[in-house]
């Protein structure tokens, strides 16, 4: 059985982005779930579950035999404390400060509802990010980059110039990792890659 109908269960430009970077037709659709951190909850347990119900949010609202909804959560841990979008200012650069010169992991999940059942992939990255002075993180928080990204920052923009390394998926970090995206994909039977495939555009 194959999907006729593919949404993104977000309204995330870079999300959008990566999504059209392997061809596939989509329309977006935000949902409304709480992103709060559940007492003890591990950052891996905290992306899946919060993927998960966002797929599932949008699934309900659509027809759940034609369709498949996509949906990814990312959240930036160092020392196992999760760094979740900051803020305002001040949040911001406090999350920069304590990311400055330190190696962190980026978890992004991202879930597929279909057919009634809903499947997730868990990526983890790891990224070291250089020594940052006070002047950088000001300059940067200037550009309006890190108003909504996970730890303040985004890999795909400015701070790129900020990265030392990174092991592990460049896209995961982004906010939707491309390879464990196509899996769930297929799984549906959705043509990525070929825009004139079996999937049409919602």
């Amino acid at each position: 059985m194959s999907a006729k109908y593919l949404y993104l269960a977000s309204r995330s430009a870079r999300r959008q982005q990566l999504l059209r970077q392997i061809g596939v037709e989509f329309s977006c659709r935000a949902a409304a779930v709480d992103e709060s951190t559940r007492d003890g909850e591990k950052p891996a347990a905290y992306v899946e579950r919060l993927a998960t119900e966002k797929a599932q949010d949008v699934a309900e609202t659509v027809d759940q035999v034609n369709s498949v909804v996509l949906a990814a959560d990312t959240a930036v841990v160092l020392g196992g404390r999760i760094f979740g979008k900051p803020a305002d200012r001040e949040d911001a650069r406090k999350m920069l400060r304590a990311l400055s010169g330190k190696d962190h992991q980026v978890f992004t999940a991202v879930a597929m509802s279909f057919d009634g059942k809903t499947d997730s992939r868990l990526s983890v990255s790891e990224v070291m990010i250089r020594p940052l002075s006070e002047a950088m993180i000001e300059r940067y928080w200037k550009t309006g980059e890190p108003d909504g990204k996970a730890g303040g920052y985004a890999i795909q923009g400015y701070a790129a110039g900020f990265i030392e390394r990174l092991a592990g998926s460049y896209s995961g970090v982004m906010g939707l990792p491309l390879c464990e995206t196509v899996e769930l994909l297929e799984q549906a039977g959705v043509g990525w890659a070929l825009r004139h495939g079996p999937l049409n555009r919602a």
